[in-house]
């Protein structure tokens, strides 16, 4: 198993040693319980990396870390995958960002769809984002990432199209799509990009402002799944198909 993974602002010119203290320090003492000998990596979650050695736990929320190796890059994936992702009801955006963090997308993008139940207005809104990126943090850390996904302020319908228009891959998932997303021609690099839509479902003028963009309906398979769980299936299959899974 890789070592635990713990965030920290600044890798640049840390060593010999190294003090892990506040929220990650209390997490790595207090919750993962780490112990003189055990290995480390400390990242800045944008894809640069340490390893090291626990040296000593001190008091509930500091952790020394000696013998700090090289600082690591990881080389950017190809193809990028991004996910728009409709808004869900009650916490099941966190369960979503969840899940496609772990299994290792790219970006995500809140989308303000027609349809969406749940709206980002105000302190409310900034807040679920808030939530959001809090998300896409800790799950990055729980599979051991060292690059976490970019979560971007929330996307109207224009601003998805947009974005869809710059894609090398762009598709919808909807049941309108004549074409399975397991047999679709892919990029070896460049973006994909991919919508997921709301539980109504993404409207007719949504489908069209989509279409016009350059992005194609899909189908992901003959059962119907959640909007918190689609992207997950569909990126998980993208993975493997792009050979980033290999």
């Amino acid at each position: 198993m890789t070592a635990p993974v713990f965030v920290v602002g600044q890798l640049q010119g840390i060593g010999p040693e190294f003090v892990l203290d506040g929220p990650e320090g209390r997490h790595a003492v207090s919750v993962k319980r780490l112990r003189p000998g055990e290995d480390v990596v400390l990242t800045d979650g944008q894809g640069r990396w340490i390893e090291g050695v626990v040296k000593a736990a001190e008091g509930r929320d500091r952790l020394v870390v000696m013998d700090l190796g090289a600082l690591h890059e990881e080389p950017v994936a190809a193809p990028r995958i991004t996910v728009v992702q409709a808004l869900p009801k009650g916490d099941r955006g966190e369960l979503a960002v969840e899940t496609m963090t772990e299994v290792g997308v790219d970006a995500i993008v809140p989308w303000a769809a027609a349809r969406c139940i749940t709206q980002w207005k105000g302190e409310r809104g900034l807040k679920a984002l808030g939530k959001w990126r809090a998300t896409a943090r800790e799950a990055g850390k729980q599979s051991r990432r060292v690059c976490f996904p970019e979560v971007a302020d929330a996307a109207t319908s224009k601003q998805v199209a947009a974005l869809l228009a710059e894609a090398d891959f762009a598709a919808v998932l909807h049941e309108s799509g004549e074409e399975p997303l397991a047999t679709a021609e892919l990029p070896a690099e460049g973006e994909i990009v991919l919508v997921v839509g709301p539980e109504g479902g993404v409207s007719p003028e949504e489908l069209a402002l989509f279409r016009d963009a350059g992005a194609r309906a899909y189908v992901l398979g003959r059962t119907v799944l959640r909007t918190s769980t689609a992207g997950t299936a569909a990126a998980a299959l993208l993975l493997g198909r792009t050979g980033r899974w290999s």
